[in-house]
């Protein structure tokens, strides 16, 4: 066997440990489940044997983790047509778990690290389960965060176990839990200090226990809570559906085929449950959306944060003491940021009374999570602690990094670079948190501009996990190396892009919002174009967003590149969505949600609305409108500029473009991002996306040196 090996001590305990070569933790790799069908045959033998005395099976890992689930990279090789083996095969693992579980000798799984989706399928299928008492260890079924769901006797034991409620946000939602937290669920049956205790509790275990069986084995069992039959369960199974529908949009087959896989399972014996759960999960496998977050959140995340993007031969760092300029809505967000990860801060403002804003910012959402008992009153002393207010730039010396994060005015920008700069520690970092002016302009200001980059924030701080590095045209690898380790260090995904105009979020997600301003301009109805957006998989429609991030905003933005094109003897032409709102801003003076007023109406007490004069100023009566249309040139549009991004360079990697364009954006996670968008099928976008430009225009031509890129940087999965 080359995944793992069958020993048996003079004792009697079989140890099948997983040791899958060249790999740093153990899948369910085909080579794995065919050893595993050999070794369970070779104790099934040995039970049956007279005097063999077999006593009992140690399920164990060779790795730092017990073990990590399905071969992912075969999922993304699978095609529509894979689906009846890939049926057989999950079908074969289970023959080989249910085989274990039935040997007639107690069977223990010592869990010296993580059990994740097949991983923690594998653990359930032991008796009993050991583990470290490590609060870090992680065990559950995530399956459904990756377009799949636990099909390998997962959501079938932990229905049996749990119940069909109480085993919802494991399964449907691929909540993970701690050792401690499964003890307390009846998961775990024991905890030890240390690895080197796992075997000989392992070992007591089988003694005291020599007839164990597992509990949907024993006579008369019932699931915690009852059947779908159950009043009380059929009342709480009705909303269920329509609560997910609400969530997915119907865009995310997984949460449903596992409620589906959940229910009917319930209702039938536990055999004929198994193959239920596996017809499920055959079509899921062999499914795109499957495919798309698989590539995004297993392979692309793992990519940024294995430090992929993050320049070679630099030492590790972390800022002693940060300094922040500006105490605006993202200043204090960054500032409570750093606290929140123990990293001391002084915010500057032009008076003490405005940089203390930061710490009321920080005192609201720390009181919050008080009231929620996720932080004790201790705890938020020691967090508003870490922050200290200024008016005087003085108090910045000595700060390893300071960022402005003030007004998107360039001047302004200069003006604060050049006061706090000779403030910074030597060796130290000065980063601004513009998200459109370009980097290698502003570090003009600077004294070192190979110490100048760019860290863009998303708001709100505290709930926006990406933040975008920035690379001017002379900020060197030790800079974007330190601004890499720091964006870690606050808990935040770190994207590395090069400088440009809007960078490539910012870029991108104009697109996103000047389309729906564009359509507006059309003369579709707003309501409509709000809710495309919404079906297409966006969070919020195009004109919200506009409202949120300030149309005034988008104006001074504008003309701020007006200046700058003119600048350089050029003339820029805005496009029809830029033009829409600085009319909304100049002629009608909406200038978003901060002043009251945009796209939609903001009155006390009463929930947004649609601004009523939409209708009358833009609708055309009788304009004939494509739902799928609408939800295509809305994902078109923003892949298409992505996709130009990474041919002139703006992007650098597929993993920095595909998770970037979904935790910066919300591009939809269904598509496993902008560039995913396109590698799903692109024969298919690329036809698409030829008909849109005859349809609407060039914004959505796909050139063929862009398309030659992309092709060029496809990842295979061999």
């Amino acid at each position: 066997m080359q995944t793992m090996h069958l020993d048996i001590d003079p004792t009697g305990i079989a140890t099948l440990t997983f040791d899958e070569p060249g790999s740093p933790v153990n899948t369910m790799c085909r080579e794995w489940q065919a050893d595993l069908g050999e070794a369970v045959q070779q104790l099934v033998t040995l039970s049956k044997e007279p005097g063999s005395g077999l006593r009992g099976v140690i399920l164990a890992s060779s790795k730092s983790t017990f073990f990590a689930g399905a071969d992912l990279k075969a999922v993304m090789r699978a095609k529509e047509s894979d689906a009846q083996q890939g049926f057989r095969d999950v079908e074969a693992v289970k023959r080989s778990f249910r085989l274990l579980e039935t040997l007639g000798k107690p069977v223990v799984a010592c869990l010296n690290g993580a059990a994740l989706g097949g991983g923690w399928e594998l653990a359930l299928a032991a008796h009993a389960r050991i583990a470290l008492d490590d609060p870090r260890i992680r065990f559950g079924t995530p399956e459904v965060t990756l377009g799949l769901m636990p099909g390998a006797t997962g959501i079938t034991k932990m229905v049996r176990r749990l119940g069909l409620m109480g085993s919802q946000p494991y399964l449907l939602e691929g909540k993970l839990f701690s050792p401690a937290d499964g003890q307390t669920l009846g998961l775990i049956d024991e905890l030890v200090a240390g690895a080197g205790a796992l075997r000989e509790a392992a070992v007591a275990w089988i003694e005291s226990h020599p007839n164990a069986v597992q509990p949907w084995d024993e006579k008369g069992h019932k699931i915690p809570g009852g059947t779908p039959s159950h009043p009380q369960i059929a009342q709480g199974l009705v909303a269920v559906p329509a609560m997910l529908t609400k969530k997915t949009r119907g865009l995310y087959p997984a949460p449903e085929a596992c409620l589906a896989a959940m229910v009917e399972g319930a209702q039938v014996d536990f055999d004929t449950a198994l193959r239920i759960e596996s017809r499920h999960l055959a079509r899921l496998m062999t499914h795109p959306v499957a495919r798309n977050m698989i590539s995004a959140f297993f392979f692309d995340l793992n990519a940024i944060k294995s430090g992929r993007s993050r320049p070679k031969d630099v030492p590790r760092w972390k800022p002693e003491r940060v300094g922040i300029l500006g105490a605006g809505m993202m200043g204090a967000g960054i500032a409570h940021a750093n606290a929140s990860r123990g990293i001391a801060c002084v915010v500057k403002d032009v008076s003490l009374s405005k940089a203390e804003g930061a710490c009321t910012h920080a005192r609201k959402l720390s009181d919050a999570r008080i009231a929620q008992g996720k932080m004790s009153d201790a705890e938020q002393r020691a967090l508003l602690a870490r922050i200290t207010p200024t008016e005087s730039a003085a108090d910045l010396r000595g700060c390893d990094l300071v960022i402005e994060a003030v007004f998107e005015q360039r001047e302004l920008k200069a003006g604060v670079t050049r006061e706090a700069e000779p403030m910074i520690a030597p060796g130290g970092v000065f980063a601004s948190n513009t998200s459109t002016l370009p980097i290698s302009g502003l570090a003009e200001a600077s004294s070192r501009p190979e110490k100048f980059v760019g860290l863009h924030f998303f708001s709100p701080v505290d709930r926006m996990p990406l933040v975008e590095i920035i690379r001017g045209a002379k900020t060197d690898d030790e800079t974007v190396a330190r601004a890499f380790d720091y964006v870690v260090a606050l808990g935040k995904t770190p994207i590395v892009v090069n400088d440009s105009r809007g960078f490539f979020t910012s870029r991108v997600f104009g697109t996103f919002v000047m389309e729906g301003a564009a359509m507006l301009g059309e003369g579709i109805p707003a309501p409509v174009i709000e809710n495309a957006a919404m079906a297409a998989g966006m969070p919020v429609g195009p004109l919200a967003v506009l409202d949120e991030t300030s149309l005034a905003l988008s104006v001074h933005v504008l003309e701020q590149t007006r200046a700058d094109f003119a600048a350089e003897g050029r003339r820029h032409e805005a496009s029809a969505g830029e033009l829409l709102v600085e009319r909304m801003v100049k002629d009608f003076g909406r200038k978003g949600r901060a002043a009251g007023a945009g796209f939609y109406e903001y009155r006390p007490g009463e929930r947004k609305r649609l601004w009523p004069q939409l209708k009358t100023l833009f609708e055309k009566p009788g304009i004939d409108w494509n739902l799928q249309e609408l939800k295509d040139r809305f994902l078109y549009r923003q892949a298409i500029e992505s996709a130009r991004c990474f041919h002139e360079k703006v992007l650098t990697t597929v993993h920095d473009a595909n998770i970037g364009s979904i935790y910066g954006i919300g591009f939809p996670a269904w598509t496993g991002g902008a560039l995913r968008f396109i590698y799903s099928d692109s024969q298919r976008f690329y036809a698409r996306a030829a008909e849109l430009a005859r349809l609407h225009g060039p914004r959505f031509d796909v050139s063929a040196d862009v398309r030659a890129t992309v092709e060029r940087h496809e990842p295979q999965y061999d």
